[in-house]
This record gives C-alpha cells, structure tokens and sequence, in this order.
C-alpha cells in the first residue's frame, strides 16, 4: 500500500483542516495508507520521509526551520511526490526561496479578492492528465503567481477580470495547474482552492485526485529507472572486464 502524508496548519482562513479531511478521503479511496498532522515537526524525520509516496502540504503562511525545508526537498528530489493546491502549497513559506524553487511559483495577489468569477482554461499539450476535463468557471480568489518557467502547465485563467494597477498591462494568461520535476520526484500544484467548498467542486477533485496519483507514481518509475542503470551499469562492467 503506497504512503502518503498530509500536513495541515497555517492561516486557518483557508480552512486547512476541512481541505486535508477531504484530501485524506480522496487519497483513501485510492488505497493509499494516510497519515494526518497538524504539526510541521512531521518533516522532521529525513528517513520516514524517504519511505513515503506523497507529501500533500495544506499550510499557509507560516514560518519553517530549513532543516525541515531540506528534509522535503531531499524526500522529493529521491522520488516522493508532492501535490497541493492555492496557499496551502504556493505561499505556504514566503521566507523561504527554497520552497519556493521546488514548488515552482508563489502567490503574489489575488485582485478582487474572493468572489472573483472567472473562467479555468484546460490545456491539453501535457499529455493526457485531464482527459475528459473541461473548461469551467468558478467564483473564487483568481491567483495571480510568480511562476517558473520550468512548469508544464494543464490549466490557465486569463487576467485582468477585477480592475486594479495590473490590468494596465497586457491581458496575460495566468497558469492555475502546473507539473514540474524536483530530481526525481514529480510536483502537482492547483491554484485553487480557497475554502474547502472549492475543492469539493467535482473538478477540482477531480484535479487533484488525478495530480496526487500522478505525482506518487513518480516513485515507482525512479525506482524502477534506477534498476534498469544498475543492471546496465553492471552488464557494462562485465562487458569491459571481458575486454
């Protein structure tokens, strides 16, 4: 049975222990062994961290020790996967650049504020993620991220919709799902998200469903890749003492 844990805390504005119980049911569902905790000293067992599948932060804001930032990186870039969704994984730690790199963008405003309605675009040149997913609208905060360029991103939203210094600027498109590689692990990350009702929306779950899946099964194909190295790495050592 794969592994997963979610660790849930921060501001309680965005209802974090309501989005973890919901995450725990959909992870459940699936098979996976959940642990729950409301404490960031969960990261800090660099071993146990290495045993997982997934790591599904729900913390907003907040500060982090960089031993405990390590210790997830270091878990993630072995192959554990990492999914969240809004603040609970894009502006978990705003101190902390590292976070930033590994999750691959950061929230820097939300114009409007909540009740923003506006649309989500599905992209469809990630491959096949969100087949059958369609675009949809939603009345929420609208994420406006800092991003990496390094993202593969499944879904955008357009920007300006609420007025503000920003739309004298060209209309952009903003990504709200993106994957991207930290080593070997995968990362999933859902800009939305804003109460637990947002996430409940069969979309969205669906998203995340999905993502958490995708991004636990990063494991088992490093896992296997590193099989298929050793074994040509040992048939080449053969191959060259027969030389």
């Amino acid at each position: 049975m794969r592994k997963a844990l979610i660790v849930w805390g921060g501001w309680d504005g965005h209802e974090p222990e309501q989005v973890a119980n919901i995450f725990r049911d959909v992870l459940e569902q699936q098979q996976f062994e959940v642990e729950v905790s409301d404490t960031l000293e969960a990261f800090s067992n660099r071993e146990k961290l290495l045993e997982l599948d997934l790591i599904v932060p729900v913390w907003t804001m907040g500060e982090i020790s960089n031993e405990l930032v390590d210790n997830v990186l270091a878990a993630v870039q072995s192959g554990v996967g990492i999914a969240g969704c809004h603040g609970g994984m894009c502006d978990s730690f705003r101190a902390n650049v590292n976070w930033q790199f590994m999750t691959g963008g950061q929230w820097v405003a939300h114009p409007g504020n909540d009740g923003v309605e506006y649309k989500v675009n599905m992209k469809y040149s990630s491959g096949m993620l969100f087949e059958g997913i369609e675009d949809f609208e939603v009345k929420s905060e609208q994420y406006y991220l800092h991003i990496d360029p390094a993202v593969e991103v499944l879904a955008t939203t357009t920007f300006p919709i609420a007025d503000g210094p920003h739309a004298t600027n060209r209309t952009v498109e903003m990504p709200v799902v993106w994957t991207k590689r930290w080593g070997a692990g995968r990362v999933f990350y859902n800009s939305l998200g804003h109460h637990a009702d947002i996430v409940t929306i069969p979309q969205v779950q669906e998203m995340m469903r999905r993502g958490f899946l995708w991004a636990a099964d990063g494991k088992q194909v490093a896992e296997q890749q590193d099989h298929v190295h050793d074994k040509s790495t040992a048939y080449n050592g053969m191959a060259d003492s027969n030389y």
